[in-house]
């Protein structure tokens, strides 16, 4: 059963309609038609670090158990670019899936296990539930960014009840929220909120995915907004509607006057929103629209009474892959034809269409209502609202699709038209983690639109029903990973990773040598500096830089971005001039095809120094074990060296005095938890310490055993060689 067939059974069965108790038991047995029911286990499968890195732990053998064999797990879950839905895939390591996604931005998220594509599971150790998704799980990161959303301390909350209520003689559910110190009795009545959910969306997932009483109990404990009874219901028309306010002023003690009346919705419940309010001016004093996804019809002759009787229209609208961005561009432009007042929000640069925008808007709506506000202007760090977006249509242009402002759109070619599952694997979660992004089918491709994504190098894949795929409408080409494709995203922060202008950088060229160690030619890529002069009175000092395993000698230059970020170095005056040896480093003695091949062939073909304190080797992952073992077993030989991502090894047989006197600098990078190289670099370090070895260590670079960080390295280490 396809996620569409499901939600439509869902939708079949009226779950939209019901409150969270009600939907909870009809999707408890609709559950049991989609994936086994879960069994008890003891350790959580997922851990939140204090640090916000999540570490998900799943047992083979439970999987093993529940789904048959299998040969892929993910975590599927909102941790894409704008909270949209990806997949993080996990690792096998002997008797467990797992793997580490981080830092992840303060928020609420949710998620589900899958395998091989179509296999669901809950994961049975965490006790949270969706109730309109049976499969999913939720945990919060906490922060600044998301204070809203934890649980307000025991006893200062609201309260939540079901409200029934009939309309045309059939029963329907909602659900309302009273404020701390509410009482049935009393003179006091309270001003009342309607929050409707959307096509896709169950009245509960204002409460599971919204945090709707959560925000509204911190804002009620902060003193933020008015108190007000909050009803969370699904009209699906003005008679359902009329029928639902009867019942909440015949329920609870609410004012019954427009100014004390509010309505917001998100999606298709926002349409609705303001379809009802300006149907009727003098029903609601403040509307809400969170992404709306139709425009309604605005008449200038309703513009008058609108404009006296709405308080507040206040427009909301995520970034160009929310699918309410195109309607309320239509909406404000109707609205501005029309003559009728609104506030817009600004478009949320970093929001997609789904609760972690609607959160912020309902955050950003409450404080708002029934009361004075001199200030509806944009939220700070949200943009204007230019035009509708289009990506270019279907094979028309190269993929992937770049915007200005990084917003990335995939497309295949027509080769896949059979395909059940096409996703682009990409390094775009945080610290440059790899993700895949589920592409949708459009007639006979598939296509998807992510971002934004911040200026830097990217590099991907395509993955169709598990196979991993190269997009060959991208002429981008990675010797060492034929199905790998490449893309840059320009900006302030990848300056260095650009290409230079035409005849100012240096050049890269190939090196052939003959390799005792394994008996064959092999090849380099030397970098020169620009105006390299072979006949200058001085030597120029030389940086052997190696590749990690699995890689060879193209990898620093096709992915690593050596030389645009040598380039760029050199002509920003912070690179002493050099020449960068990237040799192959797949020798099954490494200290010997450097120090009887690499070198002599590179001396003698360029105008490089003998001198070991004009001589550096540096490398990552193997290249960086590798440096250390040229270190232990020839100190002194290289004044320079640097290992990226890499483990020192034992402290036997090292002669520490030689180390400390003949290495000028010994600089050590490692990325963060998601560098799975960590624990044994951090090892490593109390080995240097407990020998007195003198080391270099630039803290933790953000992100994984991956590109990302290496270039990072290199920008790092590059200009402080043969400087001291």
């Amino acid at each position: 059963m396809t996620t569409e067939q499901y939600h439509g059974r869902l939708r079949r069965l009226g779950v939209r309609r019901l409150s969270a108790a009600v939907t909870a038991g009809v999707i408890a047995v609709a559950a049991v038609l989609v994936a086994p029911q879960p069994a008890t286990a003891d350790t959580p499968w997922l851990a939140v670090s204090d640090d916000r890195y999540a570490t998900f732990t799943v047992p083979a053998s439970y999987v093993q158990e529940q789904l048959g064999t299998v040969s892929q797990v993910v975590v599927e879950g909102n941790f894409g670019p704008s909270a949209s839905w990806a997949e993080f895939g996990l690792t096998r390591r002997g008797d467990a899936w797992s793997g580490v996604l981080g830092a992840l931005r303060p928020g609420l998220y949710h998620y589900q296990l899958t395998a091989d594509d179509t296999k669901t599971i809950k994961d049975p150790t965490n006790s949270t539930s969706v109730a309109s998704h049976p499969l999913w799980s939720s945990f919060l990161v906490a922060g600044d960014a998301a204070r809203w959303l934890g649980d307000a301390p025991a006893g200062t909350g609201g309260a939540v009840a079901s409200l029934t209520y009939r309309v045309r003689a059939e029963q329907r559910s909602a659900l309302v929220w009273t404020p701390p110190g509410y009482s049935a009795r009393g003179p006091k009545r309270y001003p009342t909120l309607f929050l409707e959910s959307g096509a896709d969306a169950a009245v509960s997932d204002w409460l599971d995915l919204g945090r709707t009483k959560q925000i509204l109990d911190n804002l009620s404990a902060a003193g933020a907004i008015q108190p007000m009874v909050v009803v969370i219901a699904d009209s699906a028309d003005d008679r359902e509607l009329t029928d639902l306010r009867r019942a909440v002023a015949d329920t609870y003690r609410v004012h019954r006057d427009p100014a004390h009346q509010a309505i917001a919705g998100v999606s298709d419940g926002a349409a609705r929103a303001v379809r009802v309010a300006f149907a009727k001016p003098g029903r609601f004093g403040y509307v809400g629209w969170f992404s709306g996804d139709s425009t309604p019809s605005v008449d200038r002759k309703d513009a008058k009474a609108i404009n006296r009787d709405v308080k507040l229209l206040r427009v909301y609208t995520g970034n160009v892959t929310d699918a309410g961005h195109n309607p309320t561009y239509r909406l404000t432009k109707a609205l501005d034809s029309a003559g009728v007042r609104f506030a817009f929000d600004g478009v949320n640069p970093d929001g997609g269409g789904n609760w972690t925008t609607w959160q912020e808007n309902l955050v950003d709506f409450l404080p708002r209502l029934f009361r004075p506000g001199s200030d509806h202007g944009p939220t700070p760090g949200h943009g204007q609202l230019t035009g509708e977006f289009t990506p270019p249509p279907a094979g028309t242009t190269p993929t992937p699709f770049v915007t200005e402002d990084g917003f990335v759109t995939f497309e295949t070619t027509t080769d896949f038209t059979a395909a059940q599952h096409v996703t682009v694997w990409a390094n775009i979660a945080p610290g440059g983690s790899w993700l895949r992004v589920p592409l949708t089918r459009d007639g006979d491709r598939w296509r998807a639109t992510i971002g934004p994504l911040k200026p830097w190098f990217y590099y991907y894949r395509l993955i169709v029903d598990r196979v991993p795929v190269k997009d060959v409408s991208n002429p981008t080409r990675v010797t060492t990973e034929p199905m790998w494709s490449t893309f840059l995203i320009p900006g302030p922060e990848a300056r260095l990773l650009t290409d230079v202008p035409a005849g100012q950088g240096g050049k890269v060229e190939s090196m052939t040598y003959s390799s005792t160690v394994a008996g064959q030619d092999r090849t380099a890529l030397v970098w020169t500096p620009p105006g390299y002069d072979p006949d200058r009175a001085q030597p120029y000092p030389v940086l052997y830089l190696q590749h990690g395993g699995g890689q060879n000698h193209t990898d620093w230059v096709e992915m690593g971005r050596a030389k645009q970020i040598l380039d760029n170095q050199f002509l920003d005056g912070d690179l002493t001039p050099m020449v960068v040896v990237m040799g192959n480093g797949n020798s099954s003695d490494f200290n010997r095809e450097l120090l009887e091949n690499i070198v002599p062939t590179a001396r003698s073909r360029y105008h490089i120094s003998s001198d070991p304190s004009q001589q550096a080797l540096a490398g990552l992952s193997m290249g960086g074990g590798q440096a250390f073992g040229v270190l232990r077993a020839y100190p002194g030989r290289f004044a320079y060296v640097a290992a990226f991502s890499a483990g020192f090894g034992s402290g036997t047989g090292v002669d520490v005095a030689a180390i400390n006197n003949g290495t000028k600098m010994l600089r050590l990078y490692v990325g963060d938890q998601t560098d799975f190289v960590y624990p044994s670099f951090m090892t490593s370090l109390a080995t240097l310490d407990n020998l007195g070895i003198r080391y270099e260590f630039d803290g933790v670079t953000p992100g994984p055993h991956g590109w990302d960080v290496w270039q990072k390295n290199l920008i790092d280490l590059a200009p402080r060689l043969f400087k001291r």
